[in-house]
């Protein structure tokens, strides 16, 4: 188990989309949130307290969270002078990089000597199935994005709140870093060998209720050159009945690839269907999630509106508003 609550580590963030593990424990376990630590020439701000290692043991922080999500999932040399300081003050350390804290020689033999524990939750702990695509009970929703890092997660989550609110039967599926430090549990999908990527899924997801929903987080983009295949991974191993498109309208590219421009909403939707429905042909488009966050609320609202009215779906910032209207349309099925 990992210990709360948590400090939690944005490094040398270049903006504030880096340090989306740590802002997404922010928003969804807050009471986990005690602090923030940033290095200079940080971008980011969670607009909680800034501690210094020592302000943040006092206050009863137990573990540092590598709140940073950078290209490539490594531990910068820069960050190193700080975990290991950390260590030395009492702290566990926490990370969903690809990059382990347990193969850095350094952090493993400062943690050895302190007694401290080094979790690295983006690790497959499973031997996963090869995916055989049998049809299973229960139903699934998966959120499928113009680009990664627009509000998938927070859509899945958003939608599991409002459903047990309701007191439907419904669970949140983590599949990334952020998901399982949230939760605790899931299936760190994009460290999973490719082979079994899809199977992971399925397992994931087993035979259910006929009336349970398994809303599953979803992760990169069909679109995006650097990650579209844990996208098709999720939706082949997922067999979605229903899907959610998600966007951020302000994006001027494609996250890390200025070259690539994002797709319209129109072929998102035509070309998730095509994936989904060769494992589901009964699979439907039932709502548009926009990640409105960079938006004033009377120019979100007017961005919504039209969306709804140029796709005819209902459309929703799940996180500004809610994702009642979503669960509608689940509902509905």
């Amino acid at each position: 188990m990992i210990r709360t609550p948590y400090l939690l580590f944005l490094g040398d963030a270049p903006d504030p989309l880096a340090a989306k593990v740590a802002q997404g424990i922010r928003d969804w376990r807050p009471e986990n949130a005690l602090g923030q630590f940033r290095m200079a020439g940080c971008k980011a701000d969670l607009r909680l307290p800034d501690m210094t290692l020592t302000e943040a043991r006092d206050a009863g922080a137990r573990t540092l969270v590598v709140g940073v999500a950078n290209r490539g999932g490594v531990i910068s040399p820069a960050w190193k002078k700080v975990l290991v300081a950390a260590l030395e003050e009492g702290f566990d350390l926490a990370s969903g990089l690809h990059n382990l804290l347990r193969d850095e020689p350094d952090l493993a033999a400062v943690a050895a000597a302190c007694g401290r524990q080094l979790h690295d939750v983006r690790v497959p702990t499973v031997a996963y199935p090869i995916a055989n695509g049998v049809k299973r009970s229960g139903k699934r929703c998966l959120a499928v994005g113009t680009d990664c890092s627009v509000g998938k997660m927070y859509t899945a989550l958003a939608m599991d709140r409002e459903m047990q609110a309701r007191g439907m039967k419904a669970t949140f599926r983590p599949t990334g870093q952020t998901g399982i430090l949230i939760t605790g549990d899931g299936v760190p999908l994009d460290a999973v060998v490719a082979d079994f990527m899809a199977g992971a899924v399925e397992w994931l997801t087993p035979d259910n209720d006929p009336d349970h929903w398994d809303l599953i987080e979803g992760q990169g983009s069909l679109f995006h050159p650097s990650y579209s295949g844990v996208t098709l991974a999720l939706i082949h191993g997922g067999q979605p009945d229903a899907l959610i498109l998600s966007h951020e309208p302000t994006r001027a590219h494609m996250r890390g690839l200025p070259h690539f421009a994002l797709p319209p909403l129109e072929a998102l939707r035509d070309l998730s269907l095509a994936m989904a429905r060769m494992v589901n042909p009964a699979v439907q488009v039932v709502g548009i999630s926009i990640n409105t966050a960079a938006m004033g609320e009377d120019e979100a609202l007017a961005h919504l509106e039209s969306v709804e009215r140029q796709m005819g779906l209902p459309t929703v910032d799940p996180f500004r508003q809610g994702a009642g209207r979503l669960v509608d349309a689940l509902a509905a099925l």
